[in-house]
């Protein structure tokens, strides 16, 4: 059986994250998570906004399949990234993952209405941490079938 994973390659994912522990704990996590994955990080949101729209010093980077998201970030928060993304038609088919700490039900209602793909809660152990970066995976690479990427 051929899967959407196998057809498109490596993954490439964005992770949109300011704190460099977390950064560590996502790419341990996604190591352990098997496929190939192409983890690229920004570490705030106008960094983002500029890796999205390939502006300098992004010129050539890749373009991701999905973007992982925190929302409490320095500069321009993921709120603010949201909001912007789904307003520029160039960007708003990339499929955003919240990935937060944040359990208050207004975040959560507020990223799903700005159209937010998936929110999930950032587990406090790695084992735990670890398994949630597998199914994210498992989902968006083998499950679901997203649109060819940009060459």
């Amino acid at each position: 059986m051929t899967s959407a994973r196998v057809a498109r390659g490596v993954a490439r994912i964005l992770l949109v994250e300011d704190n460099e522990d977390d950064v560590y704990l996502t790419r341990m996590a996604f190591a352990d998570a098997g496929p190939l994955v192409e983890l690229h990080h920004v570490d705030n949101g106008k960094k983002c906004m500029a890796f999205l729209r390939k502006q300098s010093p992004y010129v050539d980077v890749p373009t991701p399949d999905v973007i992982l998201l925190d929302l409490n970030m320095p500069v321009m928060d993921g709120r603010e990234v949201l909001a912007q993304i789904v307003k520029d038609p160039n960007l708003r088919h990339f499929p955003v993952v919240v990935l937060t700490t944040s359990t208050a039900a207004s975040d959560l209602q507020d990223m799903y209405k700005l159209r937010c793909s998936a929110y999930m809660l950032k587990p406090v152990d790695f084992e735990q941490f670890a398994e949630a970066i597998r199914k994210l995976v498992d989902f968006w690479f083998t499950a679901v079938v997203l649109p060819k990427r940009e060459t």
